[in-house]
């Protein structure tokens, strides 16, 4: 697949910034890894690494990202303050395209089928978010569990209630953090609690509301989002087509294949052939589509979907968590389908993509089809973005772009500092990121060129906490 967003010569954007006057300048030392392209097509050009380099950030915009001696030298006549995070790796912040806003109260509950797991613990859990305090409550935790995992963009489902929307874009807002939510979808009478269930036209409704209140919104976006065609109604699914429609630049978010039964399930509801019929009926299949999951596929599906310009999102935790099966990238790369990575939690049990990027290697291994280092953290950082038509924003350091970066410390633990000092290049480092690391390899994490996190202040924090609790 051909990136959305061209590719710049770092000479001529360099040359470029060093010409342009500024207010303020702020430069971040280390070594430096970003992607330009998929290096799953051509390895070639497909990525920038500079072992000591430079990001120069201002007023929230990447100005340039270069070997730091040219930096230097080309900003010379510039009020340049450099941050030195050598020996650290600077990349560009990772985006989970697929999570749950809701499910932070069961995340690592003991394993069910998808159905069953509904149930049992999700329905239970997303009726508290109806109370205003309980979704502002949980909203702080899981963004502030977000960041400090190095996750910068994120495309959520919230529950049906408004609240649950109001509380995560608010809570968003407070880190200039690009959030993309919606109000969940549900009005089916069997397979849907009546304390979550909400009739068609008043969804669309409230819906509507939402859009107009959000969407745009600093870097607010809006997905409608019927949770999956067995908790939506016809009539609930034309609606939600029928607000794609009506607004420019909103996505459709849901669920395709997930699970067997599932499919299954929707086929005898929908009285469908297949499941993506469904989406394609209702006029919720097209360039702005985000489906989650895409695992029991068959090529009519893949054909379809890259006519129509959708999305789909490789949850490879969650889809080993609750047994549904493996995620093809190899068909989907075969039939030219943007792939973005989504952690799924709580049915995922790390809201960190380092351990996404494990768990996806593990699976392409099953499959015959390991993901390499480089293909990995493509699909973390550009790779989603390009998925979520969001590369013109962010996914790489070109200028221009929105200054979401990490700091990732290298020997964050000792078994990790160990066996860094025995690889001999990116690639490996990459690898041993993606196989050791978790949340504690992300050092400081950057939202618009903001600091929304740093590990030492949190691990601070938490101490105090913890001396606080303790009995006198």
């Amino acid at each position: 697949l051909l990136p959305r967003f061209p590719a710049a010569m770092p000479s001529e954007a360099l040359a470029t910034a060093a010409a342009q006057s500024y207010a303020s300048l702020q430069g971040y030392r280390a070594e430096i890894l970003h992607f330009l392209s998929d290096p799953s097509t051509t390895l070639e050009g497909s990525y920038e690494h500079f072992e000591d380099g430079i990001l120069v950030v201002s007023d929230g915009k990447i100005v340039a990202c270069a070997p730091a001696e040219e930096v230097i030298a080309a900003f010379k006549d510039h009020p340049l303050e450099v941050q030195d995070n050598r020996p650290c790796l600077i990349m560009p912040g990772f985006i989970d395209a697929h999570i749950h806003f809701p499910q932070l109260d069961i995340i690592a509950c003991h394993g069910e089928k998808l159905m069953d797991w509904l149930q049992k613990y999700t329905f239970p859990a997303e009726a508290q978010f109806a109370d205003k305090e309980h979704s502002k409550k949980a909203a702080e935790i899981w963004v502030a569990e977000l960041l400090r995992s190095g996750t910068t963009c994120v495309m959520a489902f919230a529950t049906v209630h408004e609240e649950s929307v109001d509380a995560l874009f608010e809570e968003a807002q407070k880190y200039d953090m690009l959030m993309i939510a919606g109000k969940v979808m549900m009005d089916a009478e069997e397979y849907t609690p009546p304390n979550l269930r909400q009739e068609a036209e008043a969804c669309y409704a409230n819906s509507k509301k939402l859009i107009e209140k959000w969407h745009g919104k600093g870097r607010c976006l809006y997905a409608v989002t019927p949770r999956f065609p067995i908790t939506s109604t016809a009539k609930q699914l034309e609606l939600a087509g029928k607000l794609l429609a009506e607004h420019e630049g909103v996505y459709m978010h849901s669920q395709l294949n997930e699970d067997k039964e599932e499919i299954e399930l929707v086929k005898k509801i929908h009285n469908v052939e297949d499941y993506l019929d469904v989406y394609e009926k209702a006029g919720l299949l097209g360039p702005r589509t985000v489906l989650a999951h895409c695992v029991h596929m068959t090529d009519r599906d893949w054909t379809r979907m890259n006519k129509a310009g959708a999305t789909a999102i490789h949850c490879p935790s969650s889809n080993l968590f609750l047994g549904c099966g493996l995620f093809a990238m190899k068909d989907a790369r075969k039939h030219n389908v943007y792939v973005g990575l989504g952690t799924d939690c709580g049915a995922g049990t790390s809201f960190c993509q380092l351990c996404g990027l494990g768990d996806a290697y593990k699976v392409g291994q099953l499959h015959g089809d390991p993901l390499s280092p480089f293909t990995a953290f493509h699909l973390a950082t550009l790779g989603t973005a390009e998925a979520l038509s969001l590369d013109k924003r962010i996914g790489n350091f070109l200028p221009g772009k929105e200054a979401d970066f990490l700091v990732l410390d290298l020997r964050a633990t000792p078994l990790l500092e160990y066996r860094m000092k025995l690889a001999p290049d990116i690639e490996e480092k990459l690898f041993l990121l993606s196989t050791l690391g978790d949340d504690r390899q992300v050092k400081h994490v950057y939202c618009h060129g903001k600091k929304v996190h740093d590990r030492e202040v949190d691990q601070a924090a938490q101490a105090a906490r913890k001396k606080n609790l303790k009995p006198e």
